[in-house]
C-alpha cells in the first residue's frame, strides 16, 4: 500500500498559520457543528425487525419409528451412503465449481461496496488542485495602470466538502451494505448446499442409469434364450411361426431400451461434469468403484422445524435482504430533510503580474475559504416521497417473500421426508415382485419346453419381470435422491466451508495482479461487521 504523500515543509507551516487566522471563525462554527454532529447520531426511517413467518410445530411423519428428532442432521451427510466416489466428488466440487466461485466474488464485491459506504461517513470530498496559467489580454482593452497584459499565474491548496450525517442517511446506508455483503455470504453457503445435494443427486442418476442398462442386458441375454428355444420348437413342428416372431419382438424391444439408457447416462455424466468445473472426457476415472444405487441408511436425523430458521442459509438470505432494504428507507427518506454540510478551500496564489515575481510559498500568498452550507430539495415535486414509498414498497415484497421461503422450506422438508419413507416400503413390496417375477419366468420356460404351456405365459412372465427389476431400481433411486432432497431442504453441509477462502488462491493471485485487494479475498472473517446490519429485533 502507499505511504501518505510528500507535502512541501513551507506549505505546512503556511496552513498551520491559515488555522491560526481562522480560530475566530472556527470558534463560530464549532457551537453549530457540534450540535449537528450530535444530533447526527439519529436516524430516520424504520428499524427492522424479523418478521413472523408460519413454522410447523412439527413434521407430518416426525413419529414414524425410523426418523430422529432428538439430533441436527450431518453436516456430511453424504457419507451416510458410504460412497467413496460420491465423497470424492463431493470434495472436488467443492473447489472446482465455477458457480460457486462466482457466488465468492459477490461477497469479494459486497466487502468493497461496504467499504465505498463506511467512507461516505466522512468527509466526501478532499481534492488537491494545482494549476499554472499563462494569461495574455487583448491590446483592446484599456490598460489598468502599470500591470503588464502578459502574466503567469500559479495556484495550489486543497478544497474539502463535509456533508454530515444529520438524520442518518449514511449510517443506514452502511447498514444497508453491510446486511446486503451478509447476504451474499449466505447466498454463498446456500450455493454450496445446492451444490453437493446436485453432486449427489446426479451422482445417484449415474448409478441408477447404469443399474437399468446392466439389468436390460440380463433380460436381453435370457429372452435370447427363450427365442432359441422358440425357434427349436417351430422347427420341431411343434408350435407354429407365432412364437418366434414374439420372442424376438421382445427381444428387439428390450434392446432397443439400452440406446435410449446409454444416451440418458451420457448426458448425467456430463452434467457432474459441469457440476465439477471440467471437461467430460475427465469423468470416467471419477466413477471407478462399483455401478450400484448407493444404499441409504433406514433411519434419519432431523431437526425440529424452528431450527431451519437458523440453519438454512437461503432464509437467513432472505432476511438479510430485507433488513438491507429497510435501510434504504432511511436513505430515501433522509433527502426529504435538510442537508448540512461544512466546505472549505485553502491554499496559495501568486501572479508574475505585479512590479516583482511574487513568491508562491510566502505568506502573502496564502488564501481559503471555509463555511457551513445547507441544502434542501423542498420543492422537489413529489418525487423524494416518491422515492421512499419505491424503497418501502421493495422492503414488502421481501417481508412476503422471506415469509415464502419459510413456507417453502418447510414444504421441501416435509415432501422429502415422506417421499424417503414411502419410496422405503415401495422397494420392500417390490424386492417380492422381483423375487416371485424370476421364480414365474423360470417356471413358464420350463413349462414352454415341456410343451405344457404356450409361449403367451413366456413373454408375460420376461415383461414382467423386466418391469419389476425396473421398478424395484427406481425405488432405490428414489430412496437416495429423497434422502438428498431432505438433507439439502434441511440446510446441510455449509458449515464445512466457514473458514475456507471464498475465492480459489489461482483466482486470488489473478486478481492481485490487477489491483490491490488487502484481505478481501479471503474467507467470511470474524470481523465481519454483523454489527451494522441492522440485525433483527426479536
Amino acid at each position: 500500500m502507499q505511504g501518505p504523500h510528500p507535502v512541501a515543509p513551507p506549505l505546512v507551516a503556511l496552513t498551520k498559520r491559515a488555522m491560526g487566522g481562522m480560530r475566530s471563525v472556527g470558534g463560530r462554527l464549532a457551537c453549530l457543528f457540534g450540535i449537528v454532529a450530535a444530533l447526527g447520531a439519529c436516524a430516520v426511517g424504520p428499524d427492522f425487525t424479523r418478521p413472523e413467518a408460519p413454522v410447523p410445530g412439527s413434521w407430518q411423519n416426525a413419529g414414524d419409528p425410523r426418523v430422529s428428532t432428538q439430533a441436527a442432521a450431518d453436516s456430511r451427510w453424504w457419507k451416510a451412503f458410504e460412497d467413496t466416489s460420491l465423497d470424492r466428488l463431493v470434495e472436488l466440487a467443492y473447489h472446482q465449481n465455477l458457480p460457486l466461485q462466482v457466488a465468492g466474488l459477490r461477497i469479494v464485491e459486497a466487502r468493497a461496496q461496504l467499504g465505498i459506504a463506511s467512507g461516505m461517513q466522512y468527509p466526501q470530498m478532499q481534492v488537491a488542485f494545482g494549476n499554472a496559467n499563462a494569461v495574455g489580454l487583448s491590446e483592446n482593452i484599456a490598460k489598468i495602470g502599470g500591470l503588464p497584459r502578459n502574466y503567469f499565474g500559479y495556484q495550489v491548496g486543497l478544497d474539502a466538502a463535509w456533508e454530515l450525517d444529520f438524520w442518518g442517511k449514511y449510517k443506514r446506508g452502511v447498514q444497508a451494505e453491510a446486511a446486503e455483503m451478509l447476504a451474499t455470504i449466505a447466498d454463498y453457503y446456500s450455493a454450496i448446499v445446492s451444490l453437493s445435494a446436485e453432486i449427489a443427486r446426479t451422482y445417484v442418476m449415474i448409478r441408477t442409469f447404469e443399474v437399468l442398462i446392466d439389468q436390460a442386458n440380463e433380460n436381453v441375454a435370457l429372452q435370447e434364450k427363450a427365442l432359441e428355444i422358440a425357434e427349436s420348437r417351430f422347427r420341431n413342428g411343434a408350435t407354429s411361426e407365432l412364437d418366434p416372431t414374439q420372442a424376438a419382438t421382445l427381444l428387439e424391444s428390450t434392446r432397443a431400451t439400452i440406446p435410449r439408457r446409454q444416451t440418458a447416462l451420457q448426458q448425467a455424466r456430463n452434467a457432474l461434469s459441469t457440476l465439477l468445473g471440467q471437461s467430460p472426457d475427465t469423468i470416467e476415472p471419477l466413477l471407478v468403484g462399483p455401478k450400484a444405487i448407493p444404499k441409504a441408511p433406514v433411519t434419519v436425523a432431523i431437526d425440529v422445524p424452528a431450527a431451519i430458521l437458523r440453519r438454512r442459509p437461503d432464509i437467513r438470505s432472505a432476511e438479510l435482504y430485507a433488513a438491507a432494504q429497510c435501510a434504504r428507507i432511511g436513505v430515501a427518506k433522509a433527502d426529504l430533510y435538510p442537508s448540512f454540510s461544512l466546505a472549505g478551500t485553502i491554499g496559495l496564489d501568486a501572479s508574475t503580474r505585479g512590479t516583482a515575481s511574487a513568491n508562491l510559498f510566502s505568506s502573502g500568498s496564502m488564501f481559503y475559504l471555509a463555511g457551513p452550507r445547507i441544502n434542501w430539495a423542498f420543492l422537489n415535486y413529489g418525487r423524494i416521497t416518491n422515492a421512499v414509498r419505491v424503497q418501502d414498497a421493495r422492503f414488502q415484497q421481501l417481508l412476503v417473500g422471506y415469509r415464502n421461503t419459510v413456507l417453502k422450506a418447510a414444504q421441501e422438508v416435509d415432501d422429502a421426508l415422506v417421499g424417503f419413507l414411502n419410496a422405503q416400503a415401495a422397494a420392500a413390496f417390490e424386492q417380492n415382485a422381483v423375487t416371485s417375477a424370476q421364480r414365474s419366468v423360470e417356471l413358464a420356460i420350463s413349462g414352454y419346453r415341456e410343451g405344457a404351456v404356450d409361449y403367451q405365459r413366456v413373454l408375460d412372465a420376461q415383461r414382467s419381470l423386466l418391469q419389476q427389476q425396473n421398478d424395484l431400481t427406481e425405488s432405490s433411486s428414489s430412496i437416495a435422491t429423497s434422502l438428498i432432497a431432505l438433507y439439502k431442504a434441511l440446510g446441510g453441509g455449509w458449515e464445512l466451508r466457514q473458514n475456507d477462502p471464498v475465492v480459489p488462491e489461482r483466482t486470488q493471485n489473478e486478481m492481485k495482479e490487477r489491483t490491490d485487494w488487502d484481505d478481501m479475498l479471503g474467507p467470511s472473517r470474524p470481523q465481519e461487521p454483523k454489527k451494522n446490519a441492522a440485525p433483527a429485533k426479536h
